[in-house]
C-alpha cells in the first residue's frame, strides 16, 4: 500500500510538472494524430492506401473537407487562427501539385526497379514511396512556417520506413529511394530531379554547430544522379554534378562536376581456410 511518504513525493513531483507545463504553454499535436491524418490523407491522393478504393466524386470531395477539418486541429494550437486559415487554404492549394509529383515519383521507383511489377505495388508496398509521399506534405507545411508539425510528420515516415527525410529537404521531381533503410536527408539538402538513391546513403552536414542553423549545411545533388549504397555526401558547399554515379561507400566532402562517375576500389583476397590465418584477420 502507498503510504504518506510516498503520497507527499508523488504531489511533490506533480508540483514539478504542472509548473513545467504551465511555462510550456502549448499543446502540441500527438503524434499518433499526426499519423492518422497522413493515412487519411494518402487515402484519399491514393486509392491502392485507402480501405474504400471505389470512392465516387462526391465522397471524395467530403473527405477532403474532412481533412482540412483534422489538419486544422493539428495546426490552431501552433498558431493563430489567422495563420491557421492562410495554412489551409495553401496547403489544400497543393494538393494536385503534391500528388503529380508523386505520380511521377512512383513511376520513376517503377522504372528503376526491375522487381517492381506495378505502379500499385510501388505505392501501396515500397517503403521509398510511402517516405517521398509523407515528405512531400510535410514540405508544403514547412515552406508555410507551420512550427512542429512538419517534423512530426517526417517523423513518423521515419519510424514506419527507416527513411529519415528532414521536412526543409527541396526535391525534385521523379525522385528514388531503392529499398530505403537508414538513409539521412538533412534539412538544407537540395536535391534535382530524377536521382535516385540506395539503402544507407547520408546527404548531411559537416559541422553540427548551432551558430550554423539558418544556412546552408547539406550538399545539393544534381539532375539524373545516381548515389549507391553506404555513400555519404557532407557539407553546404558540396555539390554532386549532374549525371554523376557515386559508387557505394563512398565519402564525400567536397564538390565534383557534372558526369562524374566516383568509385572507391578494395582489394579482397580468398585462401584456403586450412592455410591458416595472419594476424590481420583478427584486427577490428
Amino acid at each position: 500500500m502507498p503510504t504518506q511518504i510516498d503520497h507527499d513525493r508523488d504531489h511533490a513531483f506533480a508540483e514539478v510538472l504542472t509548473g513545467d507545463r504551465a511555462a510550456h504553454g502549448r499543446i502540441y499535436p500527438l503524434k499518433r494524430d499526426v499519423a492518422a491524418f497522413a493515412d487519411e490523407l494518402l487515402g484519399i491522393l491514393f486509392p491502392q492506401l485507402s480501405d474504400n478504393a471505389l470512392c465516387a466524386e462526391d465522397d471524395l470531395a467530403a473527405r477532403l473537407v474532412l481533412a482540412r477539418r483534422d489538419l486544422r486541429r493539428l495546426v490552431e494550437p501552433l498558431t493563430d487562427a489567422e495563420a491557421a486559415d492562410r495554412v489551409i487554404v495553401a496547403f489544400a492549394d497543393a494538393l494536385p501539385r503534391v500528388h503529380a509529383a508523386l505520380l511521377e515519383d512512383g513511376e520513376a521507383i517503377l522504372a528503376g526497379d526491375p522487381a517492381a511489377e506495378s505502379l500499385d505495388e510501388v505505392v501501396a508496398a515500397y517503403p521509398g514511396f510511402l517516405a517521398i509521399a509523407i515528405h512531400r506534405l510535410a514540405h508544403e507545411l514547412y515552406t508555410l512556417k507551420v512550427p512542429v508539425l512538419p517534423r512530426l510528420l517526417a517523423e513518423v515516415a521515419h519510424t514506419r520506413t527507416g527513411i529519415d527525410i528532414h521536412p526543409g529537404a527541396t526535391i525534385g521531381r521523379g525522385f528514388c529511394i531503392d529499398h530505403g533503410t537508414g538513409v539521412v536527408v538533412g534539412e538544407t539538402a537540395v536535391i534535382g530531379d530524377n536521382v535516385k538513391l540506395y539503402q544507407g546513403v547520408t546527404l548531411g552536414a559537416l559541422s553540427v554547430v548551432k551558430a550554423l542553423a539558418g544556412h546552408k549545411r547539406h550538399p545539393t545533388i544534381g539532375d539524373r544522379t545516381v548515389i549507391y549504397a553506404n555513400a555519404t555526401v557532407l557539407g553546404g558547399d558540396t555539390v554532386v554534378g549532374s549525371d554523376s554515379i557515386v559508387g557505394g561507400n563512398v565519402f564525400i566532402t567536397s564538390s565534383i562536376p557534372a558526369g562524374s562517375v566516383l568509385y572507391q576500389t578494395s582489394r579482397s583476397r580468398v585462401r584456403r581456410a586450412d592455410e591458416g590465418f595472419d594476424g590481420i584477420d583478427f584486427v577490428i
